[in-house]
């Protein structure tokens, strides 16, 4: 397999869609699959999402439906846009919306991440798309990457909308907020929930929005390779360098951990029933967190571990054999039961 040694630069600006993945929409042709940018309420929000409908799309049609929530960090022009293309490619309509106060969605002050809006995120796509002419709402599926898998278990637990729910590359946003990632900031909680309860306090007073997460642009190879995992080494590549879109950001507000420390994905997942996949890199650094929630989603009684070999976290975004991997066993997964 190929590892991520050599990528393409993708420029959004030469997309007419402001795509950034592999094998991206260039035009909408007739007869096969097409994009369709929409906006939506949301909470009051207009939320931007990109519809993909499979090729020989009837409108008076019947067809199943996923929803795809994209990473932390990530917008839907990115690896959601690229997931959910390709299983439009399968038959299904599909829909990628950016997060309420993050991408081209509306929402102040920016880059909130707050992990009630994510998971109503996901309420709302599957709210959307329910909708869209020609999809079957009693065959709704969901699909959630990186950050975007953790809240779509999360919203599993609760919406019996969905009737399959699959993730790739699963992050436990609070529990990495909380802990850090492999449990690396266990000894700094109470004094990095101080720092975010004085950013709320600040805000509520009028004060400036304080930010936390993001990437410091303009790093060289030398200062990259020196970042402490391969997460952040390959994230910083891809969302800095190969993938980068304007409105992708891994910032967030401070004081958005007094909500993200929290809380954790894995708290009642036992009340998701429908059947589930979980999908990880073998070598990703995250994978812990799929290892942890996937036997503890008791209720499932149809699920599935997978393990790509050989695969890192932010590969399972690009790397073409790796996706692959992952949409061969997310069509079959579909196919069973959508």
């Amino acid at each position: 397999m190929t590892t991520a040694r050599a990528k393409t630069v993708l420029d959004y600006q030469s997309n007419p869609f402001h795509l950034v993945y592999e094998g991206a929409l260039t035009a909408n042709q007739p007869g096969q699959v097409a994009i369709h940018p929409v906006t939506y309420e949301l909470r009051g929000l207009q939320i931007a999402a990109n519809v993909y409908t499979p090729a020989g799309y009837d409108p008076a049609g019947s067809y199943p439906a996923i929803t795809v929530a994209h990473p932390n960090g990530g917008v839907k022009e990115q690896v959601a846009g690229r997931y959910a293309q390709r299983l439009a490619e399968e038959g299904y309509i599909t829909v990628a919306a950016d997060a309420s106060y993050q991408g081209s969605s509306a929402g102040e002050p920016r880059n909130v991440d707050k992990p009630f809006f994510r998971t109503d995120d996901v309420h709302g796509m599957a709210d959307f798309i329910a909708g869209f002419p020609g999809v079957d709402s009693a065959r709704l599926g969901a699909l959630g990457i990186c950050g975007g898998g953790g809240y779509t278990l999360k919203a599993a637990q609760s919406d019996k909308r969905f009737r399959a729910v699959a993730t790739v590359s699963m992050f436990n946003s609070g529990r990495v907020r909380r802990d850090g990632l492999q449990d690396s900031q266990l000894a700094t909680i109470q004094e990095r929930l101080q720092q975010a309860s004085a950013a709320r306090a600040q805000e509520a007073s009028g004060g400036e929005v304080l930010y936390a997460g993001f990437f410091p642009p303009g790093l060289t190879d030398e200062e990259v390779a020196a970042l402490p995992s391969d997460l952040y080494r390959l994230g910083y590549e891809y969302y800095m360098k190969t993938h980068v879109h304007p409105a992708s950001t891994a910032r967030y507000t401070m004081s958005s951990l007094l909500d993200l420390m929290s809380f954790d994905v894995t708290e009642q997942i036992q009340l998701i029933d429908a059947p589930l996949l979980m999908i990880a890199g073998s070598d990703a650094d995250t994978r812990y967190m799929t290892d942890e929630a996937f036997p503890l989603a008791t209720g499932a009684q149809d699920k599935k571990l997978f393990l790509i070999e050989g695969a890192k976290h932010i590969e399972t975004y690009w790397v073409d054999e790796y996706v692959n991997a992952a949409l061969a066993e997310l069509t079959d997964f579909y196919a069973k039961n959508l």
